[in-house]
């Protein structure tokens, strides 16, 4: 069997709405509402794939009109679906994020209560697939039952393992694991979750001093996503920060996912760890620029054509 990624976690719609005159509390306000495909796992994937990669996803989705078009959309980007579980009488997963004015998240609501179907027997009943991989990535939406089975069959088979915590609050179910990773990419609010520290703040310098915390736990690589304000990254080799590179800004939802698959693609065409990180600094750069959770015409061009040297 061809070396694959394997990419496990959720499969969900996105819905984002933007105030177009200001947000006033306890009343209906005029917005931008947009839906599209989403779930942290599933952008991986087809961000990964729109590059080129050989990608299996591991997810599940309701037996309802949302789940069949998730998967004919993610079908169209190269996705192997084979293992993606279709539940009779379950919803598909849901995201609903408002957003600030300028494309910032304010807060945002989850469901992802399909995940549980992914249960540790399906993950061990599919052991051949981690076998087979050249990479593994899995994000915080699995039960930590699952999670610990991920961990476990990677390292069985010496799989690269690779982690994004999806959300703040479930930043705390990888935090056994960390020594297990060789990637991790959160926000910074995720990343202080990772540390068991208060949000910080938006600053870089404070990113780098949590990226170093999290060194010290055994992470390979960290890489962390400052919303508009760039990369923080730390490495056992190097730590530094990448400004931004956008023209202009429309929408943060997808970036930390962009980030997460160009880096895993450098990493898997042996790039050099600093060139793999600045691809994906050039992924955020386009994400950021669209309206679209994975930008459609995603290709390595585009990203090269970003790139910060």
């Amino acid at each position: 069997m061809t070396k694959h990624v394997l990419v496990i976690g959720a499969t969900l719609l996105d819905v984002k709405g933007k105030p177009v005159a200001g947000l006033e509390p306890g009343t209906s306000n005029p917005a931008e509402i947009r839906s599209s495909r989403g779930g942290t796992a599933r952008n991986v994937a087809e961000n990964l794939a729109r590059l080129g990669a050989d990608v299996v996803l591991i997810s599940a989705v309701g037996d309802d009109p949302v789940g069949h078009q998730l998967l004919i959309q993610t079908d169209e980007a190269g996705v192997n679906l084979d293992y993606v579980l279709m539940l009779t009488g379950q919803a598909t997963g849901t995201y609903i994020a408002l957003l600030e004015p300028e494309g910032l998240l304010s807060v945002a609501l989850d469901d992802v209560r399909v995940m549980e179907a992914i249960t540790p027997d399906y993950l061990n009943r599919h052991r051949s697939l981690f076998r087979d991989a050249s990479m593994v990535m899995f994000d915080g939406s699995l039960t930590e039952a699952a999670m610990k089975t991920v961990v476990r069959l990677a390292k069985e088979y010496g799989v690269p393992l690779c982690a994004d915590p999806a959300s703040a609050r479930l930043a705390y179910k990888l935090r056994p694991y960390l020594s297990s990773l060789d990637l991790v990419v959160p926000n910074q609010v995720e990343e202080a979750g990772l540390c068991g520290v208060d949000f910080p703040g938006y600053d870089p310098d404070l990113g780098l001093t949590l990226a170093r915390r999290l060194l010290s736990e055994g992470i390979k690589m960290v890489v962390v996503t400052l919303s508009d304000f760039g990369l923080d990254y730390a490495t056992p080799d190097e730590i530094g920060y990448i400004p931004p590179s956008h023209t202009r800004f429309i929408d943060s939802t997808g970036t930390g996912d962009a980030v997460t698959a160009a880096i895993m693609f450098g990493l898997l065409n042996d790039l050099p760890t600093i060139e793999a990180i600045r691809l994906g600094a050039a992924a955020a750069a386009v994400t950021l620029q669209s309206a679209e959770t994975v930008v459609p015409d995603l290709s390595l061009d585009m990203l090269y054509d970003h790139l910060i040297v």
